[in-house]
């Protein structure tokens, strides 16, 4: 019989061919005037998986954009893998940055580079690619469900709703997920735990219009400063959140566990030089694998207010405006966090101008106990792949929907991403190693196996 390797060999022209072909499809969720792309998003993937051998595909509507369904029900007596990913990707913006089109993807490097190469158009694509093996082969021992969504990007808003109305289609013994990285091409990992999230925005408003900086400026308040005033007092001497009653509920790591995530090797000056600063930043006392796995944070992701085109206009805004992720640790719930960073600022907030504050989306944390039979079938197959086991490890990342899955479906997920921390996913030159999805088809076939021994 062929193996998963000679079947990748001989197929590699046509699975990039059909990778691209979806790559090429913009289907940015966040903004409105790509809601089409989303359903050639969908139509695309619809056909990739009826051409891997599912019984049936549809598409469902949302009160968003859609979602996929497909199934392959070999025998109901045999466990049930349900493969959760998104079609969705982020805006592209700067996109003078791009060494290339971004829905053009190009290989450089032996990556491939293109919005969505790895979040998560690349790492869906590997699971559909598994199955196909298995299936073309008549190696399947279990029954597979396919999830596809279209708003992973924005907090899937729509998922959970869809979730609840279509629970006995969707009931599985475990879910897949491939929208996490791994430590190192020699370094495999499993990610065992995400960080949960708050996304506000916080608007601020001084005089009701725009005024003369000559005129007015000393005299009326700038929205700006005072925003700019406020956000810097959410931070104290040791880069901890000063937020009142914001770690009351941290579930706080225990020196057992901090010293088994200690084991994961890290080398800080690799580290500074991937991202380009000559210091790391963040809360006194931890390392920083520690900073982005087991702690929360406040971030500001974006901040603007008055003018900002080319040359000059001298205005002293009327609003000024902040976006913020904060990422939550389990125990932490989201919509508390919101409701305490919401009460700090209104609180702090001087009497020149007046402050809302806007819950955009969030989710919960999540924990996979790496006692499930899943994931040592995953670990079995990750060391089979790579010839080494693979190291358990927090990412600093959040999916929310998958908090969602336990909550709703009563279903643990296994998280095998294949990314890697260069591929610079949201970011401009996003990419993706041809090694790593080729590995990524590999090992998720030899999960099958040892699942359903």
């Amino acid at each position: 019989m062929i193996t998963i390797n000679e079947y990748i060999d001989q197929h590699k022209e046509r699975f990039l061919e059909e990778l691209f072909g979806l790559i090429r499809i913009p289907s940015i969720s966040s903004i409105a005037s790509h809601k089409p792309d989303m359903y050639r998003a969908a139509a695309s993937l619809k056909k990739l998986l009826l051409q891997a051998g599912v019984d049936s595909a549809e598409i469902y509507e949302t009160e968003g954009n859609p979602v996929i369904y497909a199934q392959k029900m070999v025998n109901p007596d045999w466990p049930t893998v349900m493969v959760y990913a998104h079609m969705d990707v982020m805006p592209v913006d700067p996109l003078d940055l791009w060494k290339s089109d971004p829905f053009d993807p190009v290989i450089r490097e032996d990556k491939i580079f293109a919005r969505g190469a790895d979040d998560d158009k690349g790492q869906s694509f590997m699971h559909i690619k598994a199955f196909e093996y298995l299936a073309k082969t008549g190696q399947l021992r279990c029954n597979v469900k396919f999830m596809i969504e279209g708003e992973e990007e924005i907090g899937s808003p729509n998922l959970g709703k869809f979730c609840e109305e279509h629970k006995e289609m969707l009931k599985s013994d475990i879910i897949l997920v491939s929208d996490t990285s791994m430590i190192g091409q020699d370094t495999p990992s499993i990610t065992t735990g995400l960080r949960g999230l708050t996304y506000l925005q916080i608007e601020v408003t001084g005089p009701d219009k725009d005024l003369h900086s000559g005129l007015f400026g000393g005299a009326v308040a700038n929205p700006i400063v005072i925003l700019s005033k406020m956000l810097a007092t959410v931070h104290d001497e040791n880069n901890r959140i000063t937020i009142p009653g914001f770690y009351d509920d941290v579930l706080e790591a225990t020196d057992e566990e901090r010293a088994l995530l200690s084991q994961a090797p890290f080398n800080e000056e690799k580290y500074r030089a991937a991202v380009g600063v000559d210091e790391v930043w963040g809360e006194k006392g931890y390392r920083v694998t520690e900073r982005t796995g087991i702690r929360p944070t406040f971030e500001v992701c974006g901040i603007w207010g008055g003018y900002t085109g080319e040359g000059t206009k001298t205005v002293l805004p009327s609003k000024a405006f902040a976006k913020i992720s904060s990422r939550i640790v389990p125990h932490q719930d989201h919509h508390k966090i919101a409701r305490l960073i919401q009460e700090y600022f209104e609180s702090i907030a001087p009497p020149q101008v007046k402050v809302k504050v806007e819950n955009l989306h969030g989710g919960a944390a999540y924990v996979s106990p790496i006692t499930m039979p899943a994931y040592k079938a995953a670990e079995k197959a990750y060391a089979e792949t790579f010839g080494k086991r693979p190291v358990p490890f927090r990412s600093g990342g959040s999916i929310p929907i998958i908090s969602t899955f336990e909550n709703v479906l009563g279903v643990k997920s296994i998280l095998m991403g294949f990314g890697l921390e260069s591929d610079a996913i949201h970011s401009p030159n996003e990419n993706f190693p041809l090694w790593n999805l080729y590995k990524g088809i590999e090992t998720i076939t030899r999960f099958y196996h040892y699942y359903t021994e």
